[in-house]
């Protein structure tokens, strides 16, 4: 047996020995026991029995006791330096003589004992002493045989004090090691003695008493992690001394001790003679209590337990196990009193429950606080926890006194702690029977009982690893009850005021839940959260039989745990269809997989043994069924059950604990037949064969039914029981004392015919207690969670609903700040827990249910409103708490966006925002200085009050407070008060605390899901703000929207594209539904610039897409567009400048070139929207194939417009004209392209796209202003001449005749003959660039050109041109510039013509015609010409050659076309 080592007792105990005085010098020991020796002496002499002088025969001598004393001081002083070598039983004797002797009266026995007293204290006793452990047996002798006369109640009060600082003085002394196991019992027996002696006299005595136990019972078990476990262990425990002074079982229970006699007190080790003991020993009466006497029926071991030599050797050993062992029985059995006390309906139990079992219960709880964890060292020690403690624990939990309810809660907290591995089935029982159910209110449980048991299960929830424990060994095992289920389902509707007040109860809930929900914040790691496992499309397992491979290795058992509770979930769903039809039942788990395909009686069997949640009463109709697949099903049924070793009783007990034992006696019969075989076969004891354990069981059914039934009036008795049973062991009678004791376990305990039908335990009776025990040896181990957070996703999802309705309607209804608080604690936790899991529902109700206490969308004043929010603590850490929320868990927030930004909104309306909220600092830094320039928009603090007011938002955090604290120069207002200066205080600190911008600007972070519902929320809500009333308070908060929503845009251009359409359809309902200018079109204007401005940069790939969204702002009404055109071109310039090199379509560049068009003749708008023009086009810096015609167009458009400056005319003319450049360029690039077809169609581009200039050039050379369209006629001929470079077909060149050459000479002759010379000012000049412009060209193309068929027609219109021009007259004459210019212009052509050969007397270009028709235009024109360009011996000479030649060579020598008369 385990004891203590005297190497560990050295030290165990450092920490009582600092109180001790210091250790004195061996010198002063002497003087130190003769100061001892001489109090003694002169109390003795006091008295007049000890003063006289004794005569025998004729000596004189003195009492013994006086004569010791004198002795022991002739010696002592020759002892200076050998203390450690003197026997302490020389200087111990006398005095415990004198405490021994019941001569001595008490004054003399109290200074004895305090001599005793000082040498342990001052530790005279040491280790190192000769014969320590001798001395500490005699002092404890002498002590627990203490005997002395009672003079008055008070030196007897004294006396029994000092007993007691004697013997705990022995217990903490360094030599205490050296007590042996029957010392140490002693010690407690004696103590305890006194407890009972203390309750009839002084207080004082019975709180010294008390307090001495316990520091007793410290002692002792503080030493169990220094007691070496031995392999020699005491078989089945030990019963001694203790039990033999309390009581022995053949006493029964005794309600009172034995009273005083004759006035006498005294102290002795009942009943156990020692050398020391009295002849007449003397107990005293504690009123009220018990001396303690044991109950038979604790356990069935503790009546086999009496004292043996084996025993008794291990009880002298030094003291461990063994006395440990003792006192626990001895504790227990103080507790088994209560069984046995019956409480009438006037009776007050508390008065008796609130005496013994509670300072038993206080005893046993310091002995585990200290000896907790070491306790499962020791399988004897253990064995009386699980089993005779617990069961005792489980009967005075349902006690009706709240302290020791209180008491035995404390020591299952602490049984949880230490022992919860060894304890498994006895903490779900203890959960299921009594906390659960008190605090239910169940079976008639007070408050106070409700208050205490919830105040244990909240103090178990504190436990950092209580919940996920109390899920992984309960909930997920198929054979318990759903402990965390049930314990999460009470404190949630423990937590609802139902129709009264909040109560402290409540908030113990409150707080129990939150416990609950901390406990799993916390134990969120870094780690990724381990989701729920899928167990589908699983094959059939038989569930019974499974089992985990490693229960302390969560890599295992994590994943066992949960495919245990998903099989326990169906099977409680099977279990509810098997108790309406135990057939449909069978077969949905058929289907579930959790019985095989074909039936076996095994597995039903199984199913109906071990599932939780079946109705019993149809399980006993099942088995005791006739049908042969249930017969069979109930012998398997019968095979589950290990009956090895068990009493008859105790096996019916647990097999009919299982279900409802049917009425009709043929089913009986079966059941019973089949439990009787069971039997017979594991523990056939005394029986002859299995018919007797039938007829046996019979008969203690009936016997039940007869002792427990109220109809029965004439109940069985003892010999009735015998006499029935006469001659059913194979014609045999059964020993009287087996048949005796089976009636008196049925008559003390029933056997529960109905059983409880709840999940857990039932209510717990003894007979109930067997099925525990017999339970616990068959469980699965106890798993023991760890700080990780493997379960906390499927213990959440049964909490989280529950929990946050409960705080809700907690936070409603409380005003008190601390459990405010506490609730928003909760509320952050169960965010973070959902968001770590995804659970995006369980995050949106949170926010919609703190949404509703900020009282922001309460309809109030704006004054009223920011008092009342600045007043309301409660509003104010809701909104806060909304927007941690929003802050650290927006990634997993869908619906509840709604409901934050319903919030912000209204915080925005009472002016409580900061005015920067939804700017965009990159933005703002790169806008320009000038202020004019840099104003896209109004800002978000623009004012909508009255001048005279304060601007709504021109204060920024708190614009609506300023307006309380400024006057009107009309109307004074009054002075802000305290309060409301308070208010004010606590609203700016709330929203510091807020941090509402963040949730926008970091919007950048936000998962794709919660991004998209955040926008979605947005756009609804200015949507809902635009279809309201439409005032400007509406307005004004629609603007606000808007700029958050192009904030979140900004801030999300990595992913623009996930949030575009709904931005974009959101603006573009505002462009194109506003008709007048206001602020929320023109920030939705600049606001879809600016987001194109900041990404085209960034996302090439969209250009087009943003940039298409552009062409909203040309959807404007032109009100609206009229207003913000300046502005708008400034946007624009600034977006081409920046991001010109990125804009590469056609669709993007129409966009930006109509813009810019649309300025040009704006008054304000057309000087930015040319410099961005002349940006694009200056030097051909961002001139494209895609952009050019469009360029070209809007240059023409700037030179046509009339309200800037010439200068910006002539300048767009030169842009213009500066742009065949880039065509040049393009061409020239194309001819080294190996691609021939692709370079045909980029020359055939550039040809349409010079055609396009040219044209625009031609309109601009009408315009009224002469210096406009003189130099748009010079940029045309450069345009047209200018073009080298370029492959321009023959046939683009005619075309470029007919559509813009003749046509402009045509166009200004229309011009001339029409309009009025006011309109057209100095027409003649230009009329003669454009003849110039022809002429000019026409000579520049005139090799190019002569080769087509249609160069006659060409020819001819060039003449006719000149010729009307000659007929032309301005003002109504003739003009003189004109009638100079055009003769000389048409020689000199004439006169190329000649020099080439194009022109000859006779040529093929037509036959004779074209001769003849150019004379005959050209002597119209001018009829001198002709002898001018052909003299008359020329035209001779060159006819003559013409006659001649066969054909007409051309100027570079090859005959080009034959002549008329060859080819005829």
């Amino acid at each position: 047996m385990g004891h203590l080592n005297p190497q560990f007792g050295t030290n165990s105990f450092n920490g009582e020995r600092k109180e001790s005085p210091a250790k004195p010098s061996r010198g002063a020991l002497a003087c130190i026991i003769n100061s001892e020796i001489g109090a003694v002496l002169a109390v003795m002499r006091r008295n007049v029995r000890w003063g006289v002088r004794y005569v025998a025969d004729d000596d004189n001598l003195e009492h013994p006791l006086i004569h010791s004393l004198k002795e022991l001081r002739k010696q002592i002083f020759s002892w200076q330096h050998l203390w450690n070598n003197i026997d302490p039983f020389l200087y111990l004797q006398p005095f415990l003589d004198v405490i021994r002797s019941d001569e001595t009266g008490a004054p003399i026995t109290g200074v004895a004992l305090s001599s005793v007293y000082k040498i342990l204290s001052l530790e005279i006793l040491g280790l190192d002493t000769v014969n320590v452990g001798e001395a500490m047996h005699l002092i404890v002798d002498a002590v627990t045989s203490c005997r002395f006369e009672v003079t008055d109640p008070a030196s007897e009060e004294v006396v029994l004090m000092k007993i007691l600082q004697v013997l705990l003085a022995c217990m903490k002394s360094t030599a205490s090691v050296w007590l042996s196991n029957q010392h140490v019992c002693n010690i407690i027996n004696t103590c305890f003695r006194v407890v009972h002696q203390a309750s009839s006299k002084g207080e004082l005595l019975q709180r010294i008493a008390r307090h001495t136990m316990h520091e007793l019972v410290r002692c002792i078990f503080s030493h169990l992690p220094d007691i070496e476990k031995t392999e020699h262990a005491l078989a089945n425990g030990s019963r001694s001394c203790v039990h033999e002074e309390v009581g022995s079982p053949g006493k029964g229970h005794t309600s009172e001790s034995e009273q005083l006699e004759n006035g006498n007190g005294g102290i002795e080790y009942g009943g156990q003679s020692t050398a020391y003991a009295s002849t007449a020993p003397m107990s005293t009466s504690a009123s009220g209590m018990s001396d303690g006497g044991t109950n038979e029926n604790i356990t069935e071991c503790s009546n086999r337990m009496e004292p043996t030599k084996n025993d008794e050797k291990h009880m002298m050993d030094p003291f461990g196990i063994p006395c440990m062992l003792e006192i626990f029985h001895f504790l227990c059995s103080l507790l088994n009193v209560i069984e046995h006390i019956e409480f009438g309906p006037k009776s007050n139990p508390i008065a008796y429950d609130e005496d013994v079992p509670l300072f038993a219960l206080g005893l046993i709880n310091s002995a585990i606080e200290l000896g907790g964890p070491y306790i499962s060292k020791h399988p004897q020690l253990l064995a009386v926890v699980q089993d005779e403690l617990f069961h005792n624990l489980m009967q005075f939990g349902l006690s009706r006194s709240p302290l020791i309810l209180s008491t035995v809660c404390s020591i299952v907290l602490n049984l949880y702690h230490h022992l919860r591995t060894e304890l498994k089935v006895q903490l779900e029982a203890f959960l299921s029977c009594v906390l659960l159910r008190l605090a239910q209110s169940k079976h008639g449980s007070s408050y106070q009982q409700q208050e205490v048991a919830m105040e244990a299960l909240v103090d178990l929830c504190r436990q950092q690893t209580f919940m996920a424990e109390m899920y992984a060994n309960f909930d997920c095992d198929i054979t318990c009850s759903n402990v965390f289920e049930d314990l999460a389902n009470l404190l949630s509707k423990s937590a609802f005021p139902v129709n009264g007040p909040l109560s402290a109860m409540h908030i113990l809930a409150l707080d129990g839940l939150i416990c609950m929900v901390h406990g799993m914040a916390e134990r969120l790691g870094n780690e990724p959260p381990s989701l729920k496992a899928s167990f589908d499309d699983e094959g059939y397992e038989a569930f019974w039989t499974m089992t985990c491979e490693n229960y302390s290795d969560p890599n295992f058992w994590v994943p066992y745990v949960r495919k245990l509770k998903y099989l326990k979930r169906n099977l409680m769903v099977g279990a509810d269809y098997f108790n309406r039809d135990p057939k449909k039942g069978l077969e949905f788990l058929q289907g579930m997989h959790l019985l095989p395909d074909k039936l076996d009686p095994k597995s039903v069997a199984c199913f109906l043994r071990y599932t939780t949640g079946l109705d019993k009463n149809v399980v006993g109709d099942f088995l005791g069924n006739h049908d042969e697949f249930c017969v069979q099903v109930l012998q398997e049924f019968a095979w589950t059950f290990d009956f090895q070793d068990m009493n008859l009783d105790t096996a019916l007990r647990l097999f009919l604990g299982t279900f409802r034992l049917p009425g009709e006696s043929q089913k009986i019969q079966r059941v019973l037949e089949a439990f009787a075989e069971r039997y017979y076969e594991q523990s056939p004891h005394i029986l002859i064969n299995k018919d007797a354990a039938l007829v046996l069981s019979y008969s203690l059914i009936m016997l039940n039914t007869d002792q427990h039934n109220a109809q029965v009036k004439k109940k069985m008795t003892e010999e009735d029981f015998i006499r029935n049973n006469r001659r059913i062991n194979g014609g045999k009678d059964l020993p009287r004392e087996f048949l005796s004791e089976l009636y008196h376990s049925i008559s003390e305990n029933e056997i529960q015919m109905i059983p409880d039908q709840s999940a857990g335990f039932p209510v717990m009776a003894s007979s109930c207690w067997i099925n525990v025990m017999h339970k616990s040896k068959k469980t699965s181990p106890f798993i023991v969670c760890d700080s990780r957070e493997p379960l906390t996703y499927d213990m959440f999802a049964i909490l989280s609903g529950p929990t946050i309705a409960a705080m809700s309607v907690i936070f409603d209804q409380v005003e008190r700040e601390d459990v405010l608080q506490t609730c928003i604690d909760g509320f952050l936790s169960v965010a973070k827990i959902a968001a770590c899991y995804h659970l995006d529902d369980v995050l949106d109700d949170l926010v919609v249910s703190l949404c509703k206490f900020t009282t922001l969308l309460t309809p109030l004043s704006i004054e009223e409103a920011i008092v009342s929010f600045g007043d309301n603590s409660k509003a104010r850490m809701a909104t806060t708490a909304v927007f941690t929320i929003a802050n650290r868990y927006g990634d997993y927030i869908h619906s509840g966006w709604k409901n934050i930004l319903d919030c912000v909104l209204s915080l925005y309306n009472l002016g409580l925002l900061p005015a920067n909220l939804a700017s965009d600092a990159e933005y703002e830094t790169d806008a320009p200085s000038d202020p004019d320039r840099a104003k896209p928009a109004t800002t978000l603090s623009a004012s909508h009050m009255p001048s005279l007011a304060p601007s709504r938002k021109s204060s920024g955090l708190m614009g609506r407070f300023s307006q309380l604290l400024s006057f009107d120069m009309e109307e004074p207002r009054s002075q802000p008060t305290e309060e409301q200066l308070a208010a004010q205080q606590h609203t700016r600190e709330t929203i510091q605390k807020c941090h509402i911008d963040s949730i926008f600007t970091e919007s950048k972070f936000l998962q794709a899901e919660s991004l998209l519902q955040l926008v979605k929320a947005l756009i609804l809500a200015a949507g809902r703000l635009r279809k309201v009333t439409g005032s400007i308070e509406d307005e004004d908060t629609a603007v606000f929207s808007l700029e958050l929503l192009i904030t979140i845009t900004l801030n999300n251009r990595d992913r623009i594209m996930l949030i575009w359409q709904g931005v974009y359809e959101h603006i573009s309902d505002i462009v194109q539904s506003t008709i007048l200018p206001c602020t929320l079109v023109e920030k939705a204007v600049f606001g879809l610039l600016k987001i194109c401005q900041r990404l085209l940069p960034y996302k090439e790939n969209l250009t087009d897409e943003l940039l298409r969204s552009l062409q909203l702002v040309l959807k404007l009404d032109a009100r609206v567009a009229d207003a913000y055109c300046e502005h708008i071109t400034q946007e624009v310039l600034r977006l081409v400048k920046s991001n010109a090199t990125h804009i590469r379509s056609h669709l993007g560049w129409r966009t930006i070139i109509s813009l810019l068009s649309i300025t040009a003749r704006h008054p304000e708008a057309s000087e930015v929207g040319f410099e961005a023009l002349a940006f694009i086009m200056s030097d051909g810096a961002h001139l494209l194939p895609s952009n050019y015609a469009l360029c070209v167009d809007a240059a023409r458009q700037f030179a046509e417009s009339r309200v800037g400056e010439i200068d910006r005319s002539v300048s767009a003319l030169d842009l213009m004209a500066g742009s065949v450049v880039c065509l040049v360029t393009w061409s020239s690039e194309s001819k080294n392209s190996v691609d021939e077809e692709a370079s045909m169609k980029v020359n055939q581009d550039i040809g349409e796209m010079w055609l396009r200039l040219v044209q625009g050039l031609r309109k601009v050379c009408l315009d009224q202003r002469e210096e406009v369209r003189n130099h748009a006629i010079l940029m045309l001929q450069r345009s047209l001449t200018g073009v080298d470079g370029i492959h321009l077909p023959n046939t683009l060149w005619l075309q470029c005749f007919d559509l813009v050459i003749f046509v402009l000479l045509d166009d200004l002759l229309e011009i001339v003959l029409g309009q009025s010379p006011k309109d057209y000012r100095n027409m003649e000049g230009t009329l003669g660039l454009a003849v110039k412009l022809m002429s000019k060209v026409f000579l520049h193309l005139l090799l190019d050109l002569w080769r087509l068929p249609s160069f006659c027609k060409l020819w001819l219109g060039v003449l006719n041109r000149m010729e009307k021009y000659m007929n032309m007259k301005l003002r109504g004459r003739r003009s003189e510039k004109i009638h100079e210019l055009i003769p000389e212009l048409l020689k000199n052509t004439l006169l190329v013509m000649k020099t080439t050969g194009l022109l000859t007397p006779s040529d093929a270009i037509g036959g004779d015609s074209f001769w003849q028709l150019t004379w005959l235009h050209v002597k119209n024109i001018s009829p001198s010409l002709q002898l001018e360009v052909f003299p008359a011996h020329e035209l001779e000479q060159l006819q003559t050659k013409q006659v001649k030649a066969a054909g007409i060579p051309a100027p570079d020598g090859t005959v080009l076309v034959q002549s008329s008369e060859t080819t005829a």
